[in-house]
């Protein structure tokens, strides 16, 4: 893990070098500046994790500075210094987002202690968000239509049993949302949901990444193993090259698998939920994916309706992501006027509910005005449309199957890079990847998200 980084900004050349060393030695990385235009440009460079900001330098001051940085939505903690600090301006620091101030001559215990608990705050909100981003959907299926009334039953009907099912539906139309609800439903709703999407696994890791490892009597428990009890669900399952299909048919059948490298079987004790969007019968027709497999995993069909069809859920969904992200992301209130809905309803949603869900943040952190209308909506719609057109080269669809994706993943992932300005757990959000395999799909793809950030 690397070490949290912090931005030292004092106009006093002999605390900012004695304050780096203090913070060196108790191996965080550190980077100082002398006023506020260094202090930007050390920003630009790298987001810090923490920053120690003096009040009094010359040019603009450190609450000028904190209030420019709180303006543009800087979620990081910034601890105030000062040799002239007083209870107002403390006051009207933290005011302005300061976590807290420390008055000069800095003690290095209080200034340690300070900022252990800052990063601990820091760290804390940061999952405490990511946990909110991944199960704000998942429990939650909005709307008052039939499609999603005749959703809502079926759920209520399958959720119960302990059979398998197969969810269905366009990419962001919600499959995730509704295995959970699956989940929540069923017998199994105290124990974990472990959602697996196999399309970002590597082919090669994929086995010890399902049923785990073991080496030299050391175990490496696998997705089987920490969904036990619970709930596995596998997204993209149409993704799986056939050698994985045939492992995951083997234990599906058999009700127990072997770890990589191991020798005894352990028994399955999970329920086993997929989803794709593709056509499964096409791919057994064209060899692509197998139909013992194909017939196992669809005991039951569970389809969800892409958000052109039920339309009429918009202004429920609306109101739904703009309180939810008032409160995750500390964003604005702003209501939408009845144009705005019509404007919404009347799109083709190609990107389905996740597609809403990035307009209406998209609208609220542009907060021109009180309320959203309908040229505004249309002004948002307009800018995805032309960042959405991708020309690809004919000779795209020459390429084998695989790799025609990969040329679609990285046009994909480098267009919501431009969205994101590299943001990677805005990212990670938006495409519905973990980090941990973002990660590893951006370095597959050759993406550089730091270069990317920089542009």
């Amino acid at each position: 893990m690397s070490a949290e980084h912090i931005l030292v900004v004092d106009d006093e050349p002999d605390i900012r070098e004695i304050v780096r060393e203090i913070l060196t030695d108790e191996d965080y990385s550190v980077v100082v500046a002398d006023n506020a235009e260094s202090a930007r440009e050390m920003r630009a460079k790298r987001d810090p994790d923490l920053v120690l900001l003096d009040i009094w330098m010359p040019g603009t001051d450190g609450i000028s500075l904190l209030k420019e940085w709180h303006e543009e939505g800087l979620e990081v903690p910034v601890i105030m210094i000062s040799g002239h600090g007083n209870v107002e301006t403390a006051v009207e620091a933290v005011r302005h987002g300061a976590y807290d101030f420390l008055e000069k001559p800095l003690s290095t215990a209080k200034l340690l202690v300070t900022i252990e608990r800052a990063l601990l705050t820091r760290n804390l909100k940061r999952e405490n968000k990511q946990l909110r981003s991944q199960l704000e959907p998942a429990t939650t299926l909005v709307g008052s239509s039939s499609d999603l009334s005749s959703l809502r039953a079926t759920i209520e009907r399958v959720g119960p049993t302990e059979s398998w099912a197969l969810i269905t539906g366009e990419p962001g139309s919600g499959k995730g949302v509704v295995a959970s609800c699956l989940h929540l439903a069923s017998n199994r709703r105290d124990n974990p949901f472990i959602h697996v999407s196999l399309g970002a696994v590597p082919a090669d890791s994929l086995a010890v990444q399902l049923f785990g490892s073991e080496e030299n009597g050391v175990v490496n428990p696998g997705y089987f193993d920490t969904a036990r009890g619970g709930t596995l669900f596998l997204d993209a399952i149409g993704d799986t090259d056939l050698a994985i299909q045939g492992k995951l048919l083997s234990a599906l059948e058999d009700g127990s698998y072997i770890r990589v490298g191991g020798q005894e079987r352990v028994d399955i004790d999970v329920r086993v939920l997929c989803a794709t969007n593709q056509n499964l019968a096409e791919a057994v027709a064209a060899g692509d994916f197998r139909e013992d497999l194909y017939y196992r995993i669809n005991a039951l069909t569970v389809h969800v309706t892409p958000l052109r069809e039920h339309v009429e859920d918009i202004p429920e969904l609306v109101r739904f992501y703009v309180d939810l992200l008032v409160e995750t992301d500390s964003l604005t209130y702003r209501q939408f006027s009845t144009g705005a809905l019509n404007a919404l309803r009347n799109h083709d949603w190609p990107g389905n509910v996740r597609e809403l869900r990035n307009i209406v943040q998209r609208l609220l952190i542009s907060n021109r005005s009180d309320d959203v209308d309908a040229m505004e909506v249309a002004d948002a719609l307009g800018a995805v449309a032309r960042t959405d057109t991708r020309s690809f080269p004919k000779a795209v669809f020459e390429m084998p199957l695989r790799d025609a994706r990969d040329e679609f993943e990285k046009s994909y992932l480098e267009h919501h890079l431009d969205k994101t300005s590299g943001n990677m757990t805005e990212l990670a959000s938006a495409v519905g990847l973990e980090r941990t395999h973002l990660y590893r799909k951006l370095k597959g793809l050759g993406i550089d998200p730091k270069s990317r950030k920089a542009d």
